[in-house]
């Protein structure tokens, strides 16, 4: 691995590895640290099975998923798990923005492989998919996709999701904006705090997301596009704060009168609930600048 000192992160390996629940190789901690609350997900999965929510279209079986985990804990940064190294990760006792709609959209996507049973491993593969760069991580923090605008970007690439921000109205670049959150305020995150080495190499990133165009729905014209939107949609919100573009991500759930809801782990409400329609949603908050979105794909 060339982001970490490699005689450190083979001693440690081989330590976890020894570790019951250390299941298959591209799991590169044991799951008593990545698989938290599997009671909650073999709940989920079997009020899916046997509900048939696997012939749904994907952003319906999102919804569903997404529903089942209404009330979560609001916990913050729940992708920060270990002083060194990555893995796929799941916690179904306490979410943040990122985790919710990642978990809901793992859980539908490992859903359309019909299978007897399903297993941690199945969901955290899929995790793996969606999270990482290229669809693959080896175990270092700078393998996984920070930024959201990336994820649609990486994911769009590999036919997970479509960015269909520009097809809905008429959208806006965002300009004069720097992507350097992670380096800037490095001291917030666990592995960037063990592991300063890695500041520079997480720079290097966030340089290049800096080179591709940025738009989105100013959030005055997200109340006219809500038509178009889908249960399942994943909302980017974009933000007028400094070093981000999207300060915060969730789902569309479009409940039986019509309205389209946000649906999200809230820092605010402490827990993962249907919120307000989207555009009221985003008319409460004055950072909030607009919206992008992507629709999940088979």
């Amino acid at each position: 691995m060339h982001f970490m000192n490699r005689r450190f992160f083979l001693q440690t390996l081989a330590a976890v590895s020894a570790l019951p629940g250390f299941l298959q190789a591209e799991e590169h901690l044991p799951q008593s640290l990545t698989f938290i609350g599997s009671g909650k997900f073999d709940r989920i999965v079997a009020r899916a099975v046997s509900e048939g929510w696997r012939n749904l279209p994907i952003g319906e079986r999102i919804t569903r998923i997404a529903l089942a985990m209404t009330g979560t804990p609001y916990v913050g940064f729940t992708l920060e798990i270990h002083d060194h190294i990555e893995s796929p990760s799941a916690n179904f006792d306490g979410q943040d923005c990122w985790t919710f709609f990642e978990i809901a959209l793992g859980i539908a996507r490992m859903l359309h492989h019909k299978q007897e049973t399903y297993t941690p491993s199945d969901l955290l593969k899929q995790i793996e998919i969606t999270r990482y760069r290229g669809g693959v991580c080896h175990g270092g923090y700078l393998d996984r996709i920070h930024y959201l605008d990336e994820w649609f970007r990486d994911n769009q690439k590999r036919g997970n999701v479509r960015n269909i921000t520009e097809k809905l109205g008429n959208t806006v670049p965002l300009e004069g904006r720097r992507i350097d959150e992670m380096s800037v305020l490095w001291k917030s995150y666990r592995y960037l705090k063990n592991n300063p080495e890695l500041i520079a190499g997480m720079a290097e990133i966030e340089a290049e997301l800096q080179t591709h165009p940025f738009r989105y729905l100013p959030k005055e014209n997200v109340r006219s596009i809500e038509p178009k939107l889908q249960s399942g949609d994943i909302i980017g919100v974009v933000t007028h704060k400094p070093h981000v573009y999207c300060s915060h991500v969730g789902l569309v759930v479009r409940t039986s009168d019509g309205v389209c809801h946000f649906m999200h782990a809230s820092q605010t409400y402490k827990r993962v609930l249907v919120d307000k329609s989207l555009s009221g949603y985003l008319a409460d908050f004055k950072n909030h600048a607009g919206i992008v979105v992507a629709r999940p794909l088979e």
